[in-house]
């Protein structure tokens, strides 16, 4: 299609200008040079709209990409509900990470577990689940607690999670039985030497971001996508997501407990909900 300009040398040349203005700190430069490639964007969307308004194929083509280049071109800074973050992946989000050098991540929060207890063979996750629109960490224990029991076969006996599950909204069932860090109350010494085990849900979440499917989320070049190899990472068992209900099973074969067993079958678990990005970093695959 040919279009009445194409702003490819000018358009260059103004994204170079609003980095190198954004990057020293002028930010009224940077908005000038901002709002001139939000034109060259305007002028161009208008100019295809007028080109493919006879013809319904290609109409069919332009259609989902337009409608994200307009939905980048009119969303604001603080508009409140969906925005799309990114071309490739709109299904991201923004999520805050309360991290001075880190403050913002993009992508789908997931919540991973795994045992409080050392496996012999090595750590695993032993439930994942994506959870889509940014919840509140605390308030996604209503549906993980059930989803991990009906995995598992099992009631889980005790959740050690970090400070952003305070406020949560575990079931009656398991409402004294979630302990988050930094929590005085309800605490005895055991649970304490248990609380230092919390951490070990950190390495299954970095080792899982790292051996996605697709390896980790880098640049797409014309080659591939680039991969690295990680010949010093700690050892990790990285489960299939068929493969880890299988593990659960294992660790808790799926029957009902006799009375007598129910005190000493319970299984404790470490819940963390944290961010991944580009959705499919979900179990192997924020």
């Amino acid at each position: 299609m040919d279009l009445r300009q194409t702003y490819v040398r000018v358009g260059k040349l103004a994204l170079i200008k609003h980095q190198r203005y954004a990057h020293a700190k002028q930010f009224k430069r940077a908005n000038k040079a901002l709002r001139k490639l939000k034109t060259y964007l305007g002028r161009t969307l208008r100019d295809i709209s007028r080109r493919i308004a006879s013809d319904a194929a290609l109409d069919a083509i332009f259609k989902w990409p337009l409608y994200q280049a307009s939905a980048m071109l009119e969303q604001r800074p603080r508009q409140r509900g969906r925005k799309i973050w990114s071309l490739h992946a709109p299904e991201v989000e923004c999520i805050g990470k309360g991290k001075a050098h880190a403050p913002y991540e993009f992508g789908v929060k997931v919540s991973l577990a795994t045992t409080l207890e050392r496996s012999k063979g090595g750590q695993f996750a032993l439930h994942a689940k994506a959870l889509p629109g940014n919840p509140y960490d605390g308030h996604t224990l209503a549906t993980v607690i059930p989803d991990m029991e009906e995995t598992i076969g099992n009631e889980i006996g005790r959740i050690l999670a970090d400070a952003g599950y305070r406020g949560h909204n575990a079931p009656e069932s398991h409402k004294f039985r979630a302990f988050t860090a930094g929590q005085k109350r309800r605490i005895t010494p055991a649970i304490k030497r248990q609380m230092r085990r919390r951490s070990a849900i950190e390495p299954v979440i970095g080792h899982i971001k790292a051996r996605a499917p697709d390896g980790p989320q880098l640049p797409r070049r014309r080659a591939g996508r680039r991969r690295q190899r990680h010949p010093g990472r700690r050892r990790l068992q990285l489960l299939a997501p068929a493969q880890l209900v299988q593990a659960a099973f294992v660790a808790a074969p799926c029957r009902a407990p006799k009375p007598a067993e129910i005190a000493r079958s319970l299984t404790p678990f470490i819940v963390h909900g944290r961010l991944e990005p580009l959705g499919k970093a979900l179990v192997a695959g924020n």
